[in-house]
């Protein structure tokens, strides 16, 4: 009987190219890697809260991302001090440089006609996404705050200058405070469900100004979806 040969997961697969671009995928391409990065880039989370957002991916493969992530500088791990005490994981300053990637992949995939949008959508996802899609010049002019309660998460964003700050925190001072599911609030702002009938499906609930809201749901607007190209 012929032994077979047995590949360690832990093993990893190189392109050996000296290309930017390929040692970037040498660094994050690995499945889930980059999702792991999407979900620490509002702030440090610990493993369960990395479990949670990401329903998908097994507890064994998320210690091997975590470990990959910062053996390649990405991320670091450390414990919060008291009263907290727990470890969390956290992305270095040349991780935070990496909005960038999912600005533009966001923006490329969003064109897809296979996009499902009805997928999982994490509160990370959300907040990057707002990050990415808003259109400067519809916010031109308009300065307020938002705050969005989202499952044991809250956020807020500063919108000034045509361009929103998004940081996890306290949401009470907000102007406008939304409280529902991320894939719901997407469904608002992304998908055109009206605000009243998610209300009066207990989904989403507004606090605050609802003309300022339906004003500030109109400054994402999606980019056309890909066609074919004639030959």
């Amino acid at each position: 009987m012929k032994s077979q040969k047995i590949t360690k997961s832990s093993e990893r697969r190189r392109y050996e190219d000296a290309c930017a671009a390929a040692h970037a995928l040498d660094l994050v391409g690995d499945r889930w890697a980059l999702l792991v990065i999407r979900e620490l880039m509002l702030g440090p989370k610990r493993f369960g809260d990395l479990r949670t957002s990401l329903p998908g991916i097994s507890a064994n493969v998320l210690t091997q991302r975590l470990e990959g992530l910062e053996g390649a500088g990405v991320l670091v791990r450390h414990r919060l001090p008291p009263p907290g005490a727990v470890q969390v994981y956290e992305l270095t300053p040349w991780g935070y440089e990496s909005e960038p990637i999912f600005q533009a992949l966001g923006r490329w995939a969003a064109r897809s006609p296979a996009h499902d949008p009805s997928l999982p959508f994490s509160a990370a996802s959300l907040m990057l996404s707002m990050r990415t899609m808003l259109d400067p010049q519809k916010a031109s002019g308009l300065d307020l705050t938002i705050g969005f309660r989202i499952g044991a998460e809250s956020f807020v964003g500063d919108l000034a200058g045509g361009h929103i700050a998004i940081a996890r925190g306290p949401v009470a001072q907000a102007d406008l405070i939304l409280t529902g599911e991320a894939r719901v609030i997407a469904g608002w702002i992304y998908g055109g469900q009206p605000l009243a009938t998610l209300e009066a499906a207990g989904a989403l609930r507004l606090e605050g100004d609802r003309a300022l809201a339906e004003r500030f749901a109109a400054l994402f607007p999606l980019p056309e979806k890909a066609g074919p190209t004639a030959l």
